[in-house]
């Protein structure tokens, strides 16, 4: 229910700045993009599934519908996902706090969590619109990843600074609704390596294909002042070296788990899941 909740939201969220184009049937303005980093802090994977159809909605109803919408729908998951895997495991990044945007090591943090998350997204999509021939994944990305890092780092902790307590108040933090044997049993040494694997994936992806796309390719840096010609993806190199790339994701996705209150510097309790 949850799911459909956030899929809903996000969707309206969406369609209102459908005519604010950036790519033609695309990509567009999208202060919205703030939804899946804050809300995945809150609801974990319900954000990450919401997200995911939510954008693929906004996209039908939208009439921006296409097959680069598929990776749309991965990368959009992808976003709501690693917020919550990446929080408290960042090592020295992290603030092991309750991300309620109470200090600045929770800003910091924060921040941080929403460039790998616009990365990750930007890299996810690119690849998959050059994959298909439609767009070259250097510019591609450059137009995601600065779209979704703006919207999460600027309007996200206000969100979380309002939101949080109250959804804490009112015991619906995933942590709390989720039941015990549906979190992850890795260890804690585990879950950081995986963390900051992730991060350095989603990073080294962003700036190897923006690299490759124009020292290799020859796409030029930036978004061209004719606009982003269709038909002019279809690297061979930017389909290997993100094929690598997602592989690393799906591995290190694998042995992240989330943050628990028990594991922060707050003194809470663990997450005990559903009594009911």
């Amino acid at each position: 229910m949850l799911t459909v909740v956030i899929a809903a939201v996000y969707m309206a969220a969406l369609i209102p700045f459908k005519g604010f184009v950036i790519v033609p049937g695309f990509t567009e303005v999208r202060p919205a993009n703030v939804l899946p980093v804050a809300l995945g802090l809150l609801f974990g994977p319900a954000t990450a599934w919401g997200a995911a159809f939510g954008n693929l909605f906004s996209d039908a109803f939208g009439g921006t519908l296409t097959v680069g919408s598929v990776f749309g729908f991965v990368g959009n998951f992808f976003s709501g996902f690693v917020a919550y895997k990446l929080w408290g495991h960042l090592g020295r990044l992290s603030s092991h706090e309750k991300p309620n945007m109470r200090s600045l090591p929770q800003l910091v943090e924060f921040v941080v969590i929403s460039f790998v998350s616009a990365a990750g997204t930007a890299a996810i999509i690119a690849w998959g619109v050059d994959l298909l021939g439609l767009f070259p994944f250097s510019v591609f990305a450059l137009i995601i990843s600065v779209n979704n890092f703006l919207a999460a780092a600027v309007i996200g902790p206000p969100i979380l600074y309002l939101l949080y307590p109250r959804i804490e108040e009112a015991g619906l933090l995933y942590t709390e609704i989720m039941d015990e044997t549906l979190m992850p049993d890795v260890p804690a040494q585990r879950r950081d390596v995986a963390a900051m694997g992730l991060a350095g994936v989603c990073t080294v992806w962003l700036v190897g294909g923006i690299v490759i796309g124009v020292a290799v390719v020859g796409v030029p840096f930036g978004i061209p002042d004719a606009g982003i010609q269709l038909g002019t993806g279809g690297s061979m190199l930017q389909a290997v070296f993100g094929a690598v790339a997602f592989i690393l994701l799906l591995g290190f996705s694998a042995f992240a788990g989330g943050w628990q209150p028990g594991n922060s510097a707050t003194g809470d309790p663990p997450p005990t899941g559903r009594s009911d």
